[in-house]
């Protein structure tokens, strides 16, 4: 937890709440999700904030955040290139937000995600005889 006395009292910004900004910033990246993350469409998803901080882990020492994230990448998303979008949204969203300096956002990959293919429908038209 930070805290900033200032001339017009004291703010307190807590680890949990860093940790939801850091896991609904990488929520954000397409084709990433956190691990235990419900779907936003569902009531628990949209108004469940414990959702986007499960997986994320925050240390915070004076002014400065080291994150940790776990997540789960959809199939054919480049690994790499998806990661370095989670950790500079991540870090942008931490700093714009709290004003602490993120010092590393560490990414752990902990699952493939696979889409389930819809089968095909197939029209078949009868013939008949005439």
């Amino acid at each position: 937890m930070i805290e900033e006395k200032e001339a017009n009292g004291q703010i307190q910004i807590s680890d949990e709440v860093i940790s939801i900004i850091a896991g609904t910033a990488a929520a954000e990246t397409e084709g990433v999700s956190l691990p235990s993350s419900a779907p936003v469409s569902s009531v628990k998803g949209f108004f469940g904030k414990k959702n986007q901080s499960k997986g994320v882990k925050v240390t915070v020492e004076e002014n400065t955040a080291l994150i940790e994230i776990e997540v789960v990448v959809k199939f054919g998303i480049n690994i790499k290139n998806a990661c370095e979008e989670v950790q500079q949204k991540v870090k942008n969203a931490v700093e714009t937000m709290t004003g602490l300096t993120v010092s590393g956002v560490n990414i752990n990959v902990t699952a493939i995600m696979v889409e389930k293919e819809q089968p095909a429908q197939v029209d078949i038209e009868e013939e008949t005889e005439e």
